[in-house]
């Protein structure tokens, strides 16, 4: 089966998944450097022994958010495509 989209058209983003608990779907957030921002909240995750306030300045459709640390269940990173119009 042929593509109808040109490939030069497609892209990928990658968006920061954080899984909280009690909650059915995850936040997703948009960042520069997903990774790093994971990469960040896995180091608090780790080391928190005490509950900890979490805010995140994301570029996507959610701009900020704040979290206590002890109500994420899980972060994930997942790729996305995308079309870009010409």
């Amino acid at each position: 089966m042929a593509s109808q989209f040109a490939q030069g058209n497609i892209q990928i983003k990658t968006s920061l998944l954080i899984f909280l608990k009690g909650s059915v779907a995850p936040i997703v957030l948009y960042f520069e450097d997903p990774k790093k921002v994971y990469d960040d909240l896995q180091k608090v995750l780790k080391a928190a022994s005490a509950p900890k306030m979490v805010e995140l300045d994301a570029s996507g459709p959610i701009k900020k958010v704040s979290l206590v640390s002890t109500e994420i269940s899980g972060l994930a990173l997942q790729e996305e495509q995308y079309m870009v119009k010409q």
